[in-house]
């Protein structure tokens, strides 16, 4: 039954009603999707939606939340259905052209912003020092590039580093510029379309940090993946048999791209510390490889460098 506080009608009856359904189908987050997915309809941010239980919506707010409640009960992911996802703090454009941000790879951008501060302020810089050169690899919607632009920004960093984000599907690129557009970055973040490292046009100077967020799923347990991931592009899960297709690809390109000091961060999964680190100790003979755990403490990211 219904209480009197949330009246039919009211944001908390809604709320109550509309976390049922995706309850019902599934959804390990009913209660945050409904949240999410009412804000959206109204046009406020969770905590409002979450202050005003017994404001009421309009009918055609009501059949516009039920519109949305449906395509999360066929499964789509929130993200889309919103046409947004936050990442480090910064809100991104994303649509099915391009994988959804993940918290873990958050974790990248914390080490890539360690690495580069390091390397700035552990030694005198002269003033004709050339900038670093960052080069974000599958850089997808550009969630990345434009968290470490911002932050370098923020920090008094952004003058001394250039960054390139390098995608090879040319939709993704699109979503990329969308939201480097959006975020005022246009003139610090270079979109360049390839393969890997592997890009024409793009000035050749030997680079300092490569981050990489590549398909490092195995091909054969995509099926297996949750149905949310059926509404992703399949370029930007696929890793090949093993899952370190892609990846084994960039490894096998750093020593021709990559600064004497240069070193790369590359995003894995979970279960893939030993496999990354053997695919590293193939391709990269004498160099160093480091796995970091993520903030839950499982293998995340594979740094490597010359030793």
């Amino acid at each position: 039954m219904t209480g009197s506080w949330e009246r039919p009608g009211t944001v908390g009856a809604l709320l109550r009603d509309g976390a049922e359904r995706l309850a019902k189908a599934g959804s390990e987050s009913a209660r945050l999707d409904a949240e999410l997915l009412l804000g959206h309809v109204l046009g406020v941010e969770r905590t409002a939606v979450l202050a005003h239980p017994d404001a009421l919506a309009g009918d055609g707010q009501r059949e516009a939340f039920g519109a949305l409640l449906h395509r999360r009960e066929a499964g789509e992911p929130v993200a889309y259905i919103r046409g947004l996802k936050e990442f480090y703090g910064l809100a991104f454009s994303i649509d099915r052209r391009a994988l959804i941000p993940r918290p873990e790879t958050e974790r990248l951008v914390d080490l890539a912003l360690e690495r580069v501060r390091h390397r700035l302020t552990s030694a005198p810089r002269s003033a004709d020092a050339p900038p670093l050169r960052m080069w974000d690899v599958g850089t997808g919607c550009g969630a990345i590039a434009v968290a470490l632009a911002r932050t370098l920004d923020r920090g008094g960093y952004g003058a001394y580093v250039t960054i390139v984000a390098s995608d090879i599907s040319a939709e993704a690129l699109d979503v990329a510029k969308e939201n480097v557009v959006a975020h005022g970055l246009a003139d610090r973040v270079v979109l360049v379309e390839g393969d890997l490292l592997a890009v024409s046009g793009v000035a050749s100077d030997a680079l300092d940090i490569v981050v990489a967020n590549l398909p490092y799923v195995p091909g054969p347990a995509i099926a297996g993946l949750p149905i949310a991931a059926s509404f992703e592009p399949r370029i930007a899960l696929d890793g090949g048999p093993d899952g370190l297709t892609v990846v084994r690809g960039l490894l096998q390109a750093l020593p021709g791209e990559l600064a004497e000091a240069g070193l790369a961060l590359i995003e894995i999964g979970s279960d893939q510390a030993d496999l990354a680190g053997a695919a590293a100790a193939e391709s990269l003979p004498g160099w160093h490889a480091t796995v970091h755990d993520d903030l839950t403490g499982r293998p995340r990211v594979l740094e490597v460098g010359r030793s």
